[in-house]
């Protein structure tokens, strides 16, 4: 009873009408998100964090977690109806359910979306009610080496996990740690990095950071690829799946769940990685791996599963651990810090109100999103239809009033346009933001831990190995570095080997022909 005292007390936190109100509309705005191409939540959530200063915190963070995983609902029907994925998750459902749909069952593929998002948004839920107090439990004891190594394997799990280039994702890492420590130094006072610019002093804000790559730069970036004509969607049809695509669904929304949940924990994972991981379990799963690619249902339904159970699970790091497992998240840290409240394993005992209060509206939010996903399909499509010249100046606007009313300084409105240059010219060249803004989040962590550490320990590095659960994630540190360079080198053989092939023949040296240097038989026989 202990433990279902304070669950409950969290049901009655969401069902205040001022946070119903609130899921409502961060599940709303999240499937408009969903919708239109290249916002995202990350940009999105960014875009809103000034606003959240005049929302008390459990609302604010209802609606911030309703953005994220409503978005994974919204970037289907996209996907679907147009073969446009609105969220980088909806990929891979675009191959099947857009071939679904030129077949005539786009209501099909809609409705077992929707049903296999349910389903896996929920398991995910419920894993998530008992797990996150157990973690917190666990972590409760971390002192600061413990959180060294905990933020440093966090950094490296996002760097070295990602589906980009490891180079380059560890390079992001080290350049927010860099931005991490402009200001003064937090134990001496001293300015660090400030160019002799008093506006630098306090250090850059979180909000800048975010919105900055996020918002202005995603927004920049996405504008080449949206010019485009409206595209003329699919007839939807009946949205109610047939018996027989509901027997052919279960086990892969049951995979799928399953498969999200445990990637979306994992720090590089997140909703993307584990829809592309349910389909290709899928294909290996089904005996006639041929119709993949010709409208499989399960190739809806178990990444659409997945992709709801990994953005809800990904709280678990987050609210137990203080420990943000991918970008949206390092968002949702900031938004928490903004209100003064703490992401970590005290997190339950000291709010327990904003903890259950936003574990369980996610059950609220699940429920209004299987409601309203279908009925509003119409509605979003029409949504598409504005161009994206119009879309683009009116969120940088909101976005520049946004910055200026975080500190009434026009000097981050500057900062802001900066830094979406640089996210604009980083996604450019293939250097992905995320990293960036998870060591800027961590670099905090990292720094004031790891010096209060060397206090502790009278300077000495070894120390470390003398705490039990800190030498263990130690271990788990090293461990990655060396699977991490052990696949860098397989690549890169794969890579000269397929270099190699690609060599025309008659420029290939007699060895590498399997050729003697003696060409002529004769002479050799003498």
């Amino acid at each position: 009873m202990d433990f279902l005292s304070p669950v409950l007390d969290g049901f009655g936190v969401v069902f205040q009408p001022d946070n119903l109100l609130y899921c409502l509309l961060g599940v709303t705005l999240g499937m408009l998100v969903g919708v239109l191409p290249g916002l995202g939540p990350a940009a999105t959530i960014a875009i809103l964090l000034p606003i959240t200063y005049n929302i008390e915190p459990t609302s604010a963070i209802i609606m911030l977690a309703g953005i994220f995983y409503g978005a994974q609902y919204g970037g289907t029907i996209t996907s679907v109806l147009l073969r446009l994925p609105g969220e980088a998750s909806s990929v891979v459902t675009a191959i099947d359910g857009h071939e679904m749909a030129r077949q005539g069952r786009a209501g099909a593929a809609l409705g077992i979306a929707a049903i296999g998002s349910f389903i896996g948004g929920t398991i995910s839920i419920v894993v998530l009610t008992f797990v996150a107090p157990l973690v917190s439990g666990f972590a409760i004891d971390f002192g600061p080496a413990e959180y060294t190594m905990l933020a440093l394997l966090g950094i490296l799990l996002v760097t070295t996990l990602g589906t980009g280039s490891i180079l380059k994702s560890l390079a992001m890492a080290t350049l927010g740690l860099l931005l991490a420590t402009i200001g003064q130094d937090p134990l001496l006072g001293t300015a660090r990095l400030t160019f002799g610019s008093d506006q630098l002093l306090d250090g850059i804000d979180f909000v800048i950071v975010a919105m900055g790559l996020f918002g202005v730069g995603e927004i920049l970036y996405n504008l080449e690829s949206l010019r485009r004509k409206a595209p003329k969607a699919t007839e939807v049809g009946s949205v109610y799946p047939t018996r027989k695509d509901l027997s052919e669904s279960k086990g892969a929304i049951a995979r799928g769940s399953a498969s999200g949940f445990l990637l979306g924990i994992l720090p590089g994972g997140g909703a993307t990685m584990s829809s592309m991981v349910a389909y290709a379990v899928e294909k290996k799963a089904t005996k006639r791996p041929e119709r993949f690619g010709k409208g499989a249902i399960q190739g809806v339904a178990g990444p659409e599963s997945a992709n709801n159970a990994a953005a809800t699970s990904s709280f678990i790091p987050l609210l137990s651990l203080g420990i943000p497992a991918n970008a949206t998240m390092a968002i949702m840290f900031g938004a928490l810090m903004l209100q003064g409240i703490t992401p970590g394993p005290l997190l339950v005992d000291e709010e327990p109100q904003l903890f259950w209060g936003v574990v369980n509206s996610m059950y609220v939010g699940n429920l209004l999103l299987l409601a309203m996903s279908l009925p509003l399909i119409g509605i979003f499509v029409r949504i598409l239809k504005v161009r994206a010249a119009i879309l683009a100046p009116l969120t940088i606007l909101i976005t520049m009033i946004g910055v200026y009313t975080v500190r009434n300084n026009v000097f981050d409105m500057f900062l802001v346009l900066a830094l979406g240059v640089l996210g604009y010219l980083m996604k450019k060249v293939g250097f992905e933001p995320g990293p960036l803004v998870l060591a800027f989040v961590l670099g905090g962590i990292l720094e004031s831990a790891f010096r209060r550490s060397m206090r502790t320990f009278d300077g000495e590095l070894t120390g470390f190995l003398g705490e039990p659960i800190a030498a263990t994630l130690f271990g788990a540190i090293v461990l990655l570095v060396v699977l991490s360079a052990l696949r860098a080198l397989r690549t890169r053989k794969k890579a000269n080997k397929n270099k190699e092939n690609d060599v025309p023949p008659a420029e290939r040296r007699p060895e590498d022909r399997g050729e003697q240097r003696d060409r002529d038989p004769a002479e050799h026989v003498r």
